[in-house]
Formats: C-alpha cells, sequence, structure tokens
C-alpha cells in the first residue's frame, strides 16, 4: 500500500453484543496503519440514567498497550456499537492527549464519538470561521472541526447534521461516526482514504446481522467477518 494511504486505522461495529471486542481484535490488525495512540469507544443504554452513555478508553501506546486489562470489555466498553482508532498523526501534535481519537462530544441530541483517518486541506480555514463564532477547542487535531461542524449545523436529526458538515469539508479523508442509535461511515468524495464495508451473521437469537466497516479488510479476517464492498466516495 502507498505510504500516503497508510495513515490511521478506523473500525466500527453495529448490532453486536461484543461490539468492543471484536473492534479491539479489528485494531490489531491495522496496527500497522498508526502507533502513536489507540483507542475504543461504545454505546449502552444506562438504565440508572435512562438514557445512552458512551464510555471510552484510549491512551497512547499500541493496541496491546492500551487494553491490558481485558475485563474493561465486560464492565466498562459494554453495548452493541462500538468504534476504534489507531493512529498515526498528520495533523495535530502527536504528544497531545487531547488529540487521541476518537473524539466523544455531546450535544442537543445527544452523543457523537467520530474516528477518522486523512487530512482536511480547508481546516486552517474551518477553524478560523468556528473560533471566530466563538468555539472553543480542546485539541490541535482537524477532526474536531467536524464534530463542530455537526453540531452547529441547523438540519434536523443526527445523520443530516453529520451529512451538511461533512459537505463543508474538503481533502482525503474517511471516518467513521457512532451516534445513540447510528453507525455511519463516509469517505471524501475522491475516495482518497480506504474503507471497506463487512458483516458478520447474526448470532445468540440476534434478528439482524452484524455490520463492520475497517479501513482494510485484513480486520475482517480476524473476527471471521465477511468483505461486502469499499464505501463509495462521497
Amino acid at each position: 500500500m502507498d505510504k500516503a494511504r497508510d495513515h490511521c486505522g478506523i473500525f466500527g461495529v453495529f448490532n453486536h453484543p461484543d461490539a468492543a471486542r471484536l473492534s479491539y481484535f479489528g485494531l490489531h490488525a491495522l496496527q500497522h496503519r498508526g502507533q502513536e495512540s489507540a483507542g475504543i469507544v461504545t454505546s449502552v443504554y444506562d438504565e440508572t440514567k435512562g438514557r445512552r452513555v458512551m464510555p471510552v478508553l484510549k491512551d497512547f501506546g499500541l493496541v496491546l498497550d492500551v487494553f491490558t486489562d481485558k475485563a474493561r470489555f465486560d464492565d466498562t466498553l459494554v453495548g452493541d456499537a462500538a468504534i476504534g482508532h489507531t493512529r498515526y498523526s498528520t495533523s495535530g501534535s502527536a504528544t497531545n492527549p487531547a488529540n487521541i481519537q476518537p473524539f466523544v462530544a455531546h450535544d442537543r441530541e445527544g452523543h457523537f464519538a467520530l474516528a477518522h483517518n486523512g487530512n482536511l486541506s480547508n481546516a486552517r480555514a474551518l477553524r478560523e470561521r468556528l473560533v471566530e463564532r466563538g468555539t472553543l477547542f480542546s485539541s490541535s487535531s482537524d477532526t474536531e472541526l467536524i464534530l463542530h461542524l455537526a453540531a452547529q449545523s441547523q438540519q434536523e436529526g443526527p445523520v443530516a447534521r453529520i451529512v451538511d458538515a461533512l459537505h463543508e469539508c474538503q481533502g482525503a479523508f474517511s471516518l467513521v461516526i457512532l451516534t445513540d442509535d447510528a453507525l455511519i461511515a463516509a469517505r471524501d468524495p475522491n475516495g482518497f482514504r480506504p474503507l471497506a464495508l463487512g458483516t458478520l451473521p447474526a448470532t445468540d437469537g440476534r434478528e439482524h446481522p452484524a455490520w463492520v466497516v475497517a479501513s482494510e479488510s485484513c480486520a475482517f479476517d480476524i473476527i471471521g467477518a465477511e468483505y461486502v464492498r469499499d464505501i463509495e466516495p462521497g
């Protein structure tokens, strides 16, 4: 693979009771795409709070370094949807913990979590515009721009707001976004960054199969998922 395409690994699972553990194995297969940091976030309904929450575990280091305590997959990173990321920094400081992905945010309609591979060529212009509006940034990564653009969109519903945000983004990117009830996979209009779609058969009494997305289909092999197709550019 061309080195210019070999930046960061992203992975996502939707509708599987062991989503975080599958993401862990998927990130193992994508470790060659980034060794600076790793993280996983899940979506789960918290009965005590009466709403969805998004627990996250992320830190500097390899996947094995970050997820040393496997009990976290049973007591913290629970839920039937998850996204994960391994980082090779191409924008933003490699030593700033605020730049470790996935990013998680909360707005008027619920939660967003985002894992991103690529660069936004218009990041500086977007950041300047958002700062003029009073937007506060917690990281130096252009990935955070996408979350702010979605949060400030006037469209109704998380999916429409994400689409609206991506229409303002230019560059080479692929990403997975987790909302309270959806997993969204997207690529830039030119398809510069890879992203594949796969599926796992329904088990444990589930009516529907699980869907998985990954930067490379080798991440499907390790969890026994079947490759379906590449995510279409745009």
